[in-house]
């Protein structure tokens, strides 16, 4: 028989838990598993996750370029670099998924190569821009219509992932507390010196005021970008203030949670998730507008080329899942 509860004099029938398999699911299958992932986060036992994560970024990233760099027909060799490393990075990254050794390996060094080439395509960037007619002395005109400035820098936010990655430990990793102050004490004895951040925070999951300095400059990067690519068509839709707006709020945020915790768990992440859901929608719009230009799927190649950047809206909605990691992360000491 099912229980009976007795309410202001009236028997009331009370549903089994199995009754409702969505509550059930909800409740004992849903809600521990994303308590267990967030504790994995929050004690930096991640790897795997993040490596994967820096290699689907890359392909986004390598795409978006091919296409930038073949508008202008591969002028120079050095265009191809950032190519053939975001490969890299995406082999490196789904290597990295299922090998530790190759996540501290593989991928750091891919990831700091990639680096290095993303402030050497910055330089490239600002050397085209000084190279226009006017030069710096007509900055707003030359910007706009010249090389985007600041994508070789967005670029680099994959292997940033990358670099942090390899850094971090694989979820199947014992928990490090127990351990952390021996871990500590001997590489000291064998460096000689104290143990740097690098390898001793990152592991334990305490770098959220790093993550956070990361968070603005990649929302500044990418809403930068938004701001002149749709002050090229004129901000004909409303919809195509919402980046140039939503980018400042993330920085804002962000740059609050340097400073405070509290920040960190309440603002930060309703503005990245904001940045997500932003992102969603103008990758269907300019999905939409690839669509409605002349040909549409009969011709994808070059509508992508030519059309409304497609996975630029995608890049941006990767800053608001930075702000997430950022959040869930625990601060330094």
């Amino acid at each position: 028989m099912l229980p009976f509860s007795q309410r202001n004099g009236i028997l009331e029938q009370k549903p089994r838990e199995r009754d409702n398999p969505v509550a059930h699911f909800w409740r004992k299958t849903l809600l521990p598993a994303v308590a267990e992932d967030e504790a994995h986060i929050r004690q930096g036992r991640f790897q795997r996750s993040m490596a994967l994560l820096a290699g689907a970024s890359s392909i986004l990233a390598g795409l978006e370029v091919s296409y930038e760099h073949y508008r202008g027909s591969y002028g120079q060799k050095v265009m191809w670099t950032p190519v053939i490393l975001s490969g890299a990075m995406t082999v490196a990254g789904i290597f990295g998924f299922f090998s530790k050794w190759a996540a501290r390996t593989l991928l750091r060094w891919t990831s700091a190569v990639t680096l290095l080439d993303s402030l050497a395509g910055f330089y490239f960037h600002v050397r085209g821009i000084a190279r226009k007619p006017g030069g710096w002395r007509l900055p707003v005109a030359n910007i706009i219509m010249g090389p985007p400035i600041f994508a070789p820098l967005l670029f680099g936010v994959s292997a940033y992932l990358g670099l942090i990655a390899s850094f971090l430990r694989p979820e199947e990793a014992p928990k490090f507390g127990l351990f952390r102050g021996l871990l500590r004490i001997l590489s000291a004895r064998n460096s000689g010196r104290k143990p740097s951040p690098w390898t001793v925070e990152l592991p334990s999951g305490r770098f959220q005021k790093h993550l956070a300095a990361a968070t603005v400059l990649s929302a500044f990067f990418s809403g930068f970008e938004a701001l002149y690519s749709h002050y090229k068509n004129n901000f004909r839709y409303k919809a195509q203030w919402s980046p140039v707006i939503i980018a400042p709020a993330l920085m804002t945020a962000a740059t609050m949670s340097i400073k405070s915790p509290k920040a960190a768990r309440a603002w930060l992440p309703a503005m990245s998730i904001l940045a997500i859901l932003d992102g969603g929608v103008g990758f269907f719009y300019h999905a939409r507008g690839v669509l409605r230009r002349p040909g549409g799927l009969k011709k994808p190649i070059y509508n992508i080329v030519y059309g409304p950047p497609i996975f630029a809206p995608l890049l941006f909605a990767a800053c608001g899942v930075l702000g997430l990691l950022t959040c869930l992360m625990r601060r330094e000491r």
